[in-house]
């Protein structure tokens, strides 16, 4: 991707963030280059590819978080891990993660089919961390791993409302832990 057309998707990304993306004109995205409406199209063929691009970096992002967890931790310290890089990629990245969170109803055709199967695999990695948790007897035995998930998902996502860009987000992430999971473990039964 050339300079030009990076910059672009940074400025895209912090006004879809902003205003929304049927919001944004491509006015508002020339405005923000410093340049004519046409030249933009030198750059892209339609507003609808920055919104895919922004997409598919907030989806490599939040799955490249999950990628670092340690696979030799336990199960519960997979899962603080997991809402330390999901809250972390908010913090770093909080345009992006506003519009992958916000902005993805308006992607059309592929583009909209390959980012909400990438969505449902992110959430299946979350829902995997809980089922692993579950079978070794470290979280309830009665935990529905969805419900977790979707409960987990839905206070993270919901932090690009609230949370400071570059703010330092481990101890965040770990007050989030101990709030969901150790409710959770209460009832763990070992096996």
């Amino acid at each position: 991707m050339t300079t030009r057309r990076s910059q672009l998707t940074r400025e895209a990304a912090r006004l879809f963030a902003e205003k929304g993306y049927h919001g944004t004109s491509i006015g508002d995205l020339a405005k923000a280059m410093g340049v004519q409406k046409g030249s933009l199209y030198a750059h892209i063929d339609s507003k609808h590819d920055l919104l895919y691009e922004t997409m598919r970096e907030g989806a490599d992002a939040f799955h490249a978080a999950l990628d670092t967890i340690p696979e030799e931790l336990g199960a519960t310290d997979k899962i603080r891990y997991a809402l330390r890089g999901h809250l972390r990629v908010v913090a770093e990245q909080l345009d992006v993660a506003t519009v992958f969170v916000r902005e993805w109803r308006y992607l059309e055709g592929e583009c909209r089919d390959e980012i909400v199967a990438e969505r449902r695999r992110y959430e299946e990695r979350i829902r995997a961390l809980f089922r692993e948790g579950r079978e070794l007897g470290d979280l309830r035995t009665d935990l529905d791993d969805a419900t977790a998930a979707l409960l987990t998902l839905s206070a993270a996502n919901w932090a690009y409302t609230w949370l400071q860009a570059g703010r330092e987000t481990d101890d965040l992430a770990d007050r989030f832990f101990a709030l969901l999971v150790d409710g959770m473990r209460g009832y763990a039964t070992r096996s």
